[in-house]
């Protein structure tokens, strides 16, 4: 598998961070393009385009892959022959986690929140999981807990980074070597995906086209990525990221904890590179009302943009609110909105009555002859 391996060649700007990755796995189809969006709602003056982090790849979609570039160049480079990480029960990550080990020939244990009842039988053929199933990784039901064993909003304190340790000492007994990725593959090693992709944007030139860069947060690393990434070029950009779950203050900690570990603690607080947009993530990380789905559905029938209703769609609410209620958050008229992919989730099942009864996504007769 080290064939597998391409030295990576950081940026200039970087030269000053500490643990720059030596190599990286090309995994991604990049550039991903950039386009004008006509999205609906923007108020007068203000402009939006997109970047189309949804189309890094088939199989592979999103900002996910970016990371695992990183991830699993350093698990290769180690020697490992497995990877074990967690998510959702329709985790974007843990499915990309699992498709891009398989092709380069490693398994894959995925620790999958499943709310509810631990039955097996709610790990259904659908969405991400249809993925996670057909490449063949191996699957492990468990409550909603939190990562790091803090008490997260529906009550749970053990943590899911203990639970992964243990069963990765198991593998190891048994004479496998596992190599752990955090949730959401947000450590040092993922963030240099984003690091990358700033570099990419900066040879698009949004840094002279744009003012703005939003995007929705889950676990932090592209958040960490793009604002330590802008700060190190001199960029005048203002990098917003809008939280799905959790609060700005967890976000603002973990970028805070990685400008530590890479040596710019002391130089530059993560308040003053990044603004974390809270207020929109609903009923928490996951939870989709009908409303939501309904305005996912607008979007997508009047500008052909496909969101995901966990991330990107909660990215945009963020989006479109602050740019009605608080425009002056922004520093500028010129808004790039990054959609971070996750459209899997959509094959959950969840949206199908409403696609049935909205008129718009139910033009099914059949033909008739003139």
């Amino acid at each position: 598998m080290s064939a597998l391996l391409q030295k990576y060649v950081a940026p200039d700007w970087t030269t000053c961070l500490n643990k720059v990755p030596s190599t990286y796995l090309k995994l991604a189809l990049r550039p991903t393009p950039i386009h004008p969006w006509r999205l609906h709602g923007v108020p007068d003056g203000f402009s939006v385009s997109i970047k189309r982090d949804d189309l890094t790849g088939c199989t592979l979609s999103g900002n996910k892959v970016r990371k695992l570039e990183f991830l699993l160049a350093e698990a290769v480079q180690t020697g490992c022959n497995c990877v074990v990480t967690c998510g959702g029960l329709q985790s974007n990550f843990c499915r990309a986690a699992a498709v891009a080990s398989r092709q380069i020939g490693l398994d894959s244990h995925l620790f999958l929140r499943c709310p509810g009842n631990l039955d097996p039988s709610k790990a259904q053929c659908n969405g991400n999981l249809l993925l996670d199933r057909l490449v063949g990784a191996n699957v492990f039901l468990v409550p909603p807990l939190s990562y790091e064993g803090k008490t997260n909003e529906l009550g749970y304190v053990a943590g899911l980074k203990d639970k992964m340790s243990t069963y990765a000492d198991k593998l190891r007994s048994s004479g496998q070597k596992p190599y752990n990725m955090p949730v959401g593959g947000s450590n040092l090693t993922g963030m240099w995906g984003y690091i990358e992709a700033f570099r990419e944007l900066l040879d698009q030139g949004v840094a002279e086209q744009y003012d703005d860069i939003v995007f929705a947060t889950g676990s932090g690393g592209t958040a960490s990525g793009l604002s330590i990434a802008n700060y190190l070029t001199g960029s005048k950009l203002k990098i917003h990221a809008v939280a799905v779950c959790d609060n700005a203050n967890y976000f603002y900690d973990h970028v805070g904890d990685t400008l530590e570990a890479i040596g710019m603690g002391d130089k530059v607080k993560s308040t003053d590179i990044l603004d974390v947009v809270d207020g929109y993530k609903g009923q928490g990380y996951g939870l989709t009302t009908d409303k939501d789905l309904r305005q996912l559905i607008e979007i997508a029938s009047s500008t052909g943009i496909v969101l995901d209703p966990t991330y990107t769609l909660k990215g945009v609410q963020g989006l479109l609110g602050e740019l009605k209620k608080n425009p002056t958050r922004f520093k500028g008229k010129r808004i790039l909105h990054i959609h971070t992919g996750g459209i899997f989730g959509l094959y959950d099942g969840r949206i199908t009555e409403i696609l049935k009864s909205t008129p718009v996504t139910n033009r099914i007769t059949v033909f008739s002859e003139p």
